[in-house]
């Protein structure tokens, strides 16, 4: 059973994200786009999902330092923890400046700024590459002697703590300003605005920003996104557009040296000859976001579908240690598939009606083989048969609406 504290708050993100979105309708404030709030959620369940590969990487090496070189054993108690979970975030501080200062790591975390939104869903948006690039930053701890299971716990922590901070209902809150990250230091961090851009870096303190010289107060209204903006709802392109860049880019870099400057100056570097560092503009007074309009009919079978994959989500990461690798393997690729599947409707992509039949199929045999120890077997089959007959009914009866709109232009 996964007891992460992130897995286990999922019910929660939910209710708070739809207490959010009844704040945001009082004060007349459009809030969310449908689009944009399915692909944050796309994005932080394929971080998920695939965070159940990379854990190896990460809490595995940590695990190797602590049991084989620490130089102290720190006994877990309350004190010890506060301790910790302080350093987590100084730790954190680090790995989270480094992601916007070097070119390579950047890739991994650019998936969270990717959204010109700012709301609750956007706290999801989560890269699943960005481990790769973050996780020695922790290595300290472990050579001091603390536990990978608080250091799990801390990170727990850390992480739902930033969850509440991607608001916009939340205006300052005074003292706390001083010493907390809150929802107005961080709508700074997401800002695109050249004063804001690397700005705020704090997970659950700004006092790390105040000391190292990255702290910016919120002045006027941040324009949320990145410089450059993704314009897609795809959540595997989302994750991979930056790397697909800097490979386009590398091609046109002559010599080691400056391909290993590209990688790790700061993003937007380029040698001289290719034009120099290309600094962060201002915003553009003709800047709009990305959008795409689909029938709301579309909108609701994407709801409908979106729903039980999230369930299925739920119970694969909440009953994740039960599972072979194969299975883990197998569901992982048919959750990624199916955020995937979601973009095409989005995108109005002209593959996504065919596969869409499969995907529903698939879906189905999914949960049976899930599912058919614990729920009577009349009653499964009966389920899955309703769902899969409502699904191709659906697609059936709108199929031409669906052509029409695979045929449109984005």
């Amino acid at each position: 059973m996964n007891l992460s504290p992130v897995v286990i708050a999922i019910p929660m993100y939910f209710i708070l994200m739809a207490i959010e979105m009844i704040a945001l309708r009082f004060q007349k404030h459009p809030g969310y786009r449908i689009n944009d709030a399915i692909t944050n959620i796309n994005c932080g369940v394929m971080s998920q999902v695939t965070g159940v590969f990379f854990k190896v990487l990460s809490i595995g090496i940590y695990t190797v330092i602590y049991e084989k070189f620490a130089f102290f054993q720190i006994p877990a108690n309350v004190w010890t923890f506060f301790l910790l979970f302080f350093l987590y975030d100084l730790c954190y501080y680090w790995a989270h400046r480094m992601s916007h200062e070097i070119n390579l790591f950047w890739g991994g975390h650019v998936v969270h700024h990717s959204s010109e939104e700012y709301n609750l869903s956007v706290a999801l948006r989560q890269s699943s590459t960005q481990t790769f690039w973050t996780f020695f930053f922790y290595f300290p701890l472990a050579l001091l002697g603390f536990d990978p299971l608080q250091l799990i716990l801390a990170s727990g922590i850390n992480l739902l703590y930033q969850f509440w901070i991607h608001t916009e209902v939340i205006g300052k809150m005074g003292f706390l300003e001083k010493f907390m990250n809150t929802p107005s230091h961080h709508r700074v961090h997401h800002g695109r605005n050249p004063k804001y851009i690397d700005k705020n870096h704090g997970g659950t303190f700004i006092l790390f920003d105040k000391w190292f010289g990255t702290f910016q107060e919120e002045e006027e209204k941040p324009t949320y996104g990145i410089t450059t903006p993704v314009r897609s709802w795809n959540p595997l392109w989302i994750n991979i557009a930056h790397y697909a860049t800097m490979k386009e880019e590398m091609k046109q870099i002559k010599g080691i040296k400056d391909k290993i400057n590209y990688l790790f100056h700061k993003p937007g570097w380029l040698p001289s000859y290719l034009g120099g560092y290309r600094a962060p503009k201002e915003i553009e007074a003709n800047f709009q976001k990305f959008d795409t309009v689909v029938p709301s009919v579309m909108n609701w079978y994407i709801l409908f579908q979106y729903i039980l994959v999230l369930i299925l989500t739920g119970f694969f990461l909440f009953k994740v240690d039960q599972f072979d690798w194969l299975t883990k393997t197998g569901v992982s690729l048919l959750i990624i598939w199916t955020t995937i599947s979601f973009s095409g409707v989005f995108e109005k992509r002209s593959w996504y009606f065919p596969q869409e039949i499969i995907r529903v199929l698939v879906f189905a045999l999914t949960v049976y083989f899930f599912l058919q120890s614990i729920i009577s077997l009349p009653l499964l089959l009966s389920s899955l048969g309703l769902y899969t007959f409502a699904s191709l009914f659906w697609l059936w009866k709108n199929q031409k609406l669906t052509s029409k709109i695979s045929t449109a232009s984005l």
